[in-house]
């Protein structure tokens, strides 16, 4: 009787000594061939970059820092472009590409970069680069526990390097080349070094990150942006403008007392968290109240302890608004005085904290006048300035707590006295470096170019100079100062008294 099949299938053939372990090397040698030909075409991709960079000095804002080599890794993507992480490539001065196993370098500038999201694109000036490389294709956000691999150049190293390991955890994390932004980020133990930043992080042959961060002193963990992060990224670009990812303005309370949820009658099911706070001039204060709580923000529901499901992943709900382009709106249910409210929530990116975290693209503002330097309070220029500096506790004040405590003092751009460039005219002067200015000449002082205005259309014998500290002054001689102004900018190499 003969055995019955399957249709169209053929009987194994029996193998027995010498043939079985041939069949079996040439199996294991097709399977291997098989491995490195995929493994081929991903290497073909992912390339080294090399800049000169130049960063400015905020304290002495018309000058910039030495120029400075660095590596770090992208990978070709559709379109003939290169994606990298944005801190590979921000200040550069120049930047150059390499292929794997070739050793021409190619010329490549940025064509679109989101410094909050740490990702830039870039092109490269000679077409031949791109020939014989096929672009990746990105996959999907990985589950927690499955295996990545990611790929890069680290350490400036010439070969390209390989390193597997496990998703440990996805999260909303801070990106650091922004410094006050949280995203969401995924975190694996595979080692992520620097010079591997920008390189792409591989599951199923298909790029399902952008390695780009480590947290010092953590052993084992490396992070890279995901795909929502990279798509929402992608998206943003298709008007060939960059506009960042939007945010609503609202500051949540966790609701998980249940007495307080009786009072506002509220079914005790763990959803709903309460608006504790809008933030002035952002989108939110025209659609939400304070204490209205929040249900349900796109198609998530949102926890009581201010949180929702993503992909498997309990996150915080600023995810859920983040999925939306900047200038869009997102559909959400509130519950105000007892009752449900369907309303459309308009998010936007916000530009008015810029200065509280790192800045790139533009150099600093500045005006010099009577050898006093002003430039606009930013964290770049705490940064340069020394931590023991008497001043520092009144500029935290002004740049991180102001906005939430009392609004409506606000000023368009807090101005700082960066330093007193050494003139007789200035002599007398005890200004301490990193004073706020008030006013100027009787002129409250809101922006930069307040500050030229107020010493410009001056009449008097004297300016005076007002500062937020209580009774604090002092005065120039219009005069003197008018006339040292060319002797200091020569004497100190400024190449102009303003930068607006």
């Amino acid at each position: 009787m003969n055995n019955p099949s399957l249709t169209g299938s053929k009987p194994f053939p029996t193998l027995s000594g010498h043939n079985m372990k041939r069949h079996l090397w040439l199996a294991a040698i097709l399977l291997l061939q098989g491995t490195f030909a995929g493994a081929d075409e991903t290497e073909k991709a992912v390339v080294q970059i090399l800049t000169a960079g130049q960063q400015p000095n905020w304290s002495t804002p018309w000058q910039f820092g030495s120029v400075r080599r660095s590596s770090g890794t992208g990978f070709v993507i559709k379109g003939r472009k290169i994606m990298t992480n944005a801190h590979v490539v921000s200040w550069a001065r120049q930047i150059l590409v390499k292929r794997p196993q070739d050793s021409r370098l190619y010329v490549a500038h940025v064509k679109y970069i989101g410094h909050d999201c740490d990702l830039a694109l870039l092109e490269v000036e000679d077409s031949l680069f791109f020939e014989g490389i096929k672009p990746l294709e990105f996959g999907k956000l990985p589950k927690v526990r499955t295996t990545v691999v990611t790929y890069g150049y680290p350490a400036g190293g010439e070969q390209i390097s390989f390193t597997r390991g496990v998703v440990s955890r996805i999260e909303m994390q801070t990106y650091a080349h922004i410094g006050n932004r949280s995203l969401l980020g995924v975190q694996t133990d595979a080692a992520i070094n620097p010079g591997n930043s920008g390189g792409p992080v591989i599951q199923d042959g298909k790029v399902i990150g952008v390695a780009f961060q480590g947290i010092p002193g953590l052993e084992n963990a490396g992070f890279f942006i995901p795909p929502p992060v990279i798509e929402h990224f992608l998206e943003d670009i298709d008007d060939k403008t960059y506009d960042g990812f939007p945010q609503a303005g609202i500051r949540f309370e966790s609701l998980q007392n249940p007495a307080y949820r009786k009072k506002l009658k509220l079914p005790d099911n763990g959803l709903g968290a309460r608006v504790d706070s809008l933030v002035e001039g952002m989108p939110a204060a025209k659609v939400l109240e304070l204490d209205d709580v929040v249900l349900k923000v796109g198609d998530y529901p949102v926890g009581s302890d201010g949180t929702i499901i993503y992909g498997g992943n309990r996150l915080q709900l600023p995810m859920a608004i983040q999925e939306a382009q900047s200038g869009g709106q997102v559909p959400v249910t509130i519950w105000r005085n007892g009752e449900k409210i369907e309303a459309l929530l308009p998010v936007e990116s916000n530009k008015r904290d810029r200065r509280t975290g790192n800045q790139y693209d533009l150099p600093p503002r500045y005006y010099v006048y009577g050898g006093v330097v002003f430039t606009p309070l930013s964290f770049d220029y705490m940064r340069a300035i020394p931590s023991s500096s008497s001043t520092r506790n009144a500029l935290v004040y002004e740049l991180f707590y102001r906005r939430n405590e009392k609004p409506k003092t606000m000023r368009d751009e807090a101005i700082v006295v960066s330093r007193i460039l050494q003139d007789r005219v200035n002599a007398n002067l005890r200004i301490v470096s990193g004073s706020l200015v008030d006013k100027i000449n009787g002129k409250k002082i809101n922006k930069l170019e307040d500050v030229i205005a107020a010493f410009e259309k001056a009449e008097g014998q004297h300016h005076l100079i007002e500062f937020q500290k209580e009774g604090a002054f002092e005065v120039l001689d219009r005069e003197e100062a008018d006339k040292a102004n060319k002797n200091i900018a020569r004497m100190y190499g400024i190449p102009s008294d303003r930068r607006l």
